[in-house]
């Protein structure tokens, strides 16, 4: 069987899901003391995280729950494994200018991998966007100085400053748009202070529980796409004979990379697959048979940060043509039973727009029941954003009070504002 979870627990012979890590496995002064000062700490930091919830969920264009937009669908469902630790994102009018939608998926796994997951579906964004906009606005105060003043700057002068102030570009990248450059140092930035946040906060332990992130931002025919962990995006789009084809547009940067496990074992890290579980490399502790990552990349997960594990994302840049349909982004839940072009196939026989999120969801459960009848269904989420819509700034059609399970509810997530690699296809 090739299914395993993203977290193992190996010693002694035994191969467990991930209980909460022992004091010897803890960072100095995370003892009893600190567990019972965030037990006095925690009804205060549950009111002003209902508080921030409330905030959000007022948002125009802002959907985390099962639903659809005139451009969008988007549906979770709960597995056997314990709580929905599957979260998402569709954030239509991201820029408040120009249309752009920013979508993500997140897959949490270990304890608190449920609140890891809600955690950065809330914040990160918002540092996105941060970013994003002091970047526009630092370009356009540079303009204003430059109108100003009389200033003639040639492009090759500008070039070169440009190349002095973020650093030298791939030839490759080059040749890119302004937006990818200025969206790849917001997605940069903003994982790196959503990883620094997590690490802080004291009311979510993070320390063996983190998340993946498969995020986007489209904007006009633009999409940039900045991803850790092994959720996917797949693009649907039309060949040359008009067939519906899938094109994944990111890595599932899983352990068993080449350059991922170079860097894992450079750091000490090991990487090696358990005897009962063959084809899954993990990512283990130097001298213990922990914790047992099942990817390269996640935010949290603080045990594995000083032997390879990163929260760096992976940056990629698509420019959109008309044969382009939709894109779906998706936790493993689903891309562990079907394959590419089984989900671009279910998504275009989906009996309408709105529902295509849930058709693609059930249709995966489905699957996990037939091929995996003696395992566990694992979480399931999906988004889709379809393209080249006559509309791009549809608001809310359907939106559902639960987030993929019958009686599931959302927990109070706080919501706070604010290693380079890339791939460009």
């Amino acid at each position: 069987m090739r299914m395993g979870s993203c977290l193992s627990w190996h010693e002694g012979g035994e191969t467990n899901s991930l209980p909460a890590p022992s004091p010897a496995l803890r960072p100095p002064g995370s003892g009893l003391k600190k567990a019972r000062m965030g037990e006095r700490r925690i009804h205060g930091s549950l009111t002003e995280s209902a508080g921030l919830q409330d905030q959000l969920r007022r948002i125009p264009g802002r959907m985390f729950l099962n639903g659809a937009s005139n451009i969008s669908s988007l549906f979770t469902r709960q597995g056997r494994k314990g709580p929905n630790q599957d979260a998402m994102i569709v954030w239509e009018n991201f820029d408040s200018g120009t249309g752009a939608v920013f979508c993500g998926v997140f897959d949490g796994h270990g304890p608190n991998g449920h609140m890891v997951a809600r955690r950065v579906r809330d914040s990160l964004p918002l540092k996105v966007r941060a970013n994003w906009e002091v970047s526009l606005e630092a370009d356009e105060s540079r303009q204003n100085s430059i109108c100003r003043s009389g200033s003639i700057i040639s492009e090759a002068t500008k070039s070169r400053l440009f190349k002095e102030e973020s650093g030298s570009l791939t030839e490759l990248e080059e040749n890119l748009p302004e937006v990818y450059t200025k969206l790849k140092e917001s997605f940069l930035k903003a994982f790196k202070f959503m990883d620094n946040e997590l690490k802080l906060h004291s009311n979510i332990d993070c320390f063996c529980s983190g998340t993946t992130a498969a995020t986007l931002v489209k904007q006009g025919q633009h999409l940039v796409i900045g991803n850790i962990g092994d959720s996917r995006v797949v693009l649907g789009t039309r060949n040359q004979n008009e067939s519906l084809v899938a094109v994944q547009l990111t890595v599932d940067l899983k352990p068993d990379l080449p350059k991922e496990a170079e860097r894992i074992r450079r750091c000490r890290g090991r990487v090696f697959a358990h005897q009962c579980e063959p084809t899954v490399a993990r990512v283990w502790l130097p001298n213990r048979g922990i914790p047992g990552l099942a990817m390269a990349r996640a935010f949290g997960d603080f045990c594995l940060k000083d032997f390879g594990l990163i929260s760096v994302p992976e940056i990629s840049y698509h420019q959109i043509s008309k044969k382009d349909e939709f894109i779906v982004l998706a936790s493993d839940g689903v891309w562990d039973v079907l394959s590419n072009q089984e989900v671009v196939d279910a998504i275009a026989s989906a009996p309408a727009q709105p529902s295509a999120a849930r058709f693609l969801v059930e249709l995966a459960v489905r699957s996990w029941r037939l091929q995996y009848p003696t395992s566990k269904v694992d979480d399931c989420a999906a988004v889709i954003l379809f393209l080249n819509t006559d509309n791009h700034h549809g608001q809310e059609s359907s939106i559902e009070t639960s987030n993929g399970a019958g009686n599931s509810q959302e927990l109070p997530t706080l919501c706070t504002l604010d290693q380079t690699s890339y791939n460009v296809i």
